[in-house]
């Protein structure tokens, strides 16, 4: 079995039939065709379809968390789980927000102990990571400083999410073989309408 792509069968897109169809064509309306994870649950087409629902969700939660730090929480998961599938789309995103090179350094090399010197930003961060790291050990006091840095409880519901839904797919992804890096206009057009 090769390397170089996932280690599993998946259904080509001129194969689908039913659920596995629709839900392929709900995101190719957008990307002109099933992205690689999309394509890496087909032999279960249910699955495909909520995920599909789960992304479109997750990214859709009306909080105030800005763009950025959606995309920082994301981003120091998939750094945190080595997956580089997700991680270069976020990189990708995370350019067109304009992220510094250097904070995403500092993130790469240091998650756990980031100091930026933007206190909400940095809680942000720690969030994620613990969240990635060691969940168990998550705490009041960690909802605290989120409370302390401006975040309302619905901003702390969708970071929340943010880090759950990407260590559920870096998960799937790293478990699976999906190492390929994605392409900038997939990134940045994935999410089904």
């Amino acid at each position: 079995m090769s390397t170089s792509g996932p280690w599993i069968v998946t259904v080509p897109w001129q194969n689908a039939k039913g659920t596995l169809e629709e839900a392929y064509g709900w995101q190719a309306k957008r990307l002109g065709q099933p992205a690689e994870f999309t394509m890496l649950g087909s032999l279960y087409p249910d699955l495909v379809m909520e995920r599909l629902r789960l992304y479109k969700v997750v990214e859709a939660t009306p909080s105030a968390l800005t763009a950025f730090e959606r995309l920082i929480a994301a981003y120091v998961t998939s750094a945190l789980n080595h997956t580089p599938h997700c991680s270069s789309g976020l990189v990708h995103k995370l350019e067109d927000v304009e992220a510094r090179a250097d904070l995403l350094e500092q993130i790469r090399s240091s998650p756990l102990s980031i100091a930026s010197g933007d206190e909400r930003l940095d809680s942000i961060v720690a969030y994620a990571a613990k969240l990635t790291v060691s969940p168990g050990t998550i705490a009041q006091g960690d909802i605290g400083r989120l409370r302390r840095a401006g975040l309302e409880d619905l901003d702390i519901l969708d970071l929340n999410n943010i880090v759950a839904y990407y260590n559920y797919i870096n998960r799937v992804a790293n478990g699976l073989g999906l190492r390929s890096e994605i392409p900038a206009d997939h990134a940045r057009h994935s999410v089904p309408h």
